[in-house]
């Protein structure tokens, strides 16, 4: 084939959407569901990321059960969490308690990212509506006047011209269809970077501790079965000094932290074994153009505070779903349609954005400029670890989340 014949490859769908995340991949099973025609474009060749979330709350498992996916869900591995327990300065708290929760699955499951979307692109391959393209890159939008009226796409048998109704960006906080859009990002800052890497775990070890919170030092450890997923903590723009002091004195840190680690840490090797993740909360003040619609990360990047990242993803999907699905039967809504989706998403976004950023200023600013004096742990979280009544409160904000979504999208006849 050659160039000029490769540049002429169109392919037209009612619905593209770019970025096979949690949003994605939900939007195309939901879409595929409903009997719409749409194609997902991931531009890797497959969903391996080590630094993706991988924590499933009860309001997604409650989506996945809604559509009839819970039972091979949870077959997958993973590992179940319900309360929540850290050291402040030495002092054990505990910040929530799932258990306390009457939902129908009140745990949160620690699973990797690409299992879950795996899964979801196996489950919606009954669908013949749906179409997953993987090592398919968006790299430019297609403009009819003032109208978005599909996607440019890279793959590997050259360029191809996506021709929809509805474009859908699902492709992340570093969103190229947002960009291409020009649309505008209000920033509204985090005080810390995270470093992500694994610790061996042997069999015998176990420790309930979630969170670790020292003068100048803070760091997160997820027990995935056959190692500790760390996340540790660092002041914003910091990751440079760290890496200047070298591998063995954060290391070092690290086991001083959670000496659970000592035996596991030789496992990080190099600073090849750390990925930096760079915490950014920001969001749209416009969501959408004509035929356009911005989701997930794509519209609103989220703190890891509470590893909620996935679940508003899935959240958008759901609610895009409900709001969409029978108007995209009959082509593209109007902007004012599609802006639906943010009137009933944006106030759960702003409240969750609002509560990261009231832990990261009044926790985690303060545990990371460090200092001789002891850390004293704040009095809410000391009412909370006294009062177990109360360790319900931060479950449910946790758990389910602001305004939780269930799906009322219609499922269409399968031949």
């Amino acid at each position: 084939m050659t160039s000029d014949q490769q540049a002429k490859r169109t392919k037209k769908v009612r619905c593209c959407i770019v970025g096979g995340g949690p949003a994605g991949m939900m939007l195309g099973y939901l879409l595929g569901r409903a009997g719409i025609e749409v194609v997902v474009l991931e531009k890797h060749a497959d969903f391996f990321r080590d630094f993706r979330g991988d924590t499933v709350h009860p309001s997604t498992l409650q989506v996945m059960d809604e559509l009839g996916l819970i039972d091979g869900f949870l077959k997958l591995p993973h590992q179940r969490l319900q309360k929540m327990d850290g050291l402040f300065g030495g002092t054990p708290v505990r910040i929530a308690d799932l258990s306390r929760l009457h939902t129908k699955y009140p745990f949160i499951a620690f699973m990797p990212q690409w299992d879950f979307l795996n899964f979801l692109r196996e489950a919606g391959r009954r669908f013949a509506s749906l179409e997953v393209m993987m090592s398919t890159e968006a790299i430019d939008l297609i403009r009819r006047g003032e109208t978005i009226a599909g996607v440019r796409a890279k793959t590997p048998d050259g360029i191809i011209d996506i021709e929809a109704d509805l474009t859908v960006a699902c492709d992340g906080r570093h969103s190229t269809v947002r960009e291409r859009a020009g649309l505008s990002v209000e920033e509204i800052g985090a005080p810390m970077d995270v470093l992500w890497f694994r610790a061996g775990r042997r069999p015998d070890e176990t420790e309930r501790v979630l969170a670790r919170v020292e003068p100048g030092k803070m760091m997160i450890t997820f027990d995935r079965g056959d190692y500790w997923q760390c996340a540790y903590v660092i002041a914003k723009g910091q990751y440079e000094a760290v890496k200047a002091r070298g591998l063995s004195a954060l290391l070092d840190d690290v086991v001083r932290m959670a000496p659970i680690l000592r035996s596991g840490i030789t496992d990080v090797k190099s600073f090849d074994d750390v990925k930096l993740l760079t915490v950014a909360i920001n969001r749209l003040t416009r969501w959408t153009q004509p035929g356009l619609l911005c989701i997930g990360d794509a519209a609103h990047a989220m703190s890891p505070v509470g590893g909620v990242g996935v679940n508003l993803a899935v959240q958008d999907a759901v609610a895009t779903a409900n709001l969409l699905a029978d108007k995209l039967q009959h082509g593209c809504p109007s902007e004012h349609e599609l802006d639906a989706v943010r009137r009933r998403r944006e106030f759960p976004v702003k409240m969750t954005q609002a509560m990261q950023v009231v832990v990261q200023n009044n926790i985690i600013s303060g545990a990371l400029q460090g200092g001789d004096r002891p850390l004293k742990v704040p009095l809410i979280v000391r009412l909370i670890t006294a009062l177990p009544w109360l360790q319900g409160i931060p479950a449910r904000l946790l758990a389910l989340g602001v305004r939780p979504e269930h799906v009322h999208s219609r499922a269409a006849p399968q031949s």
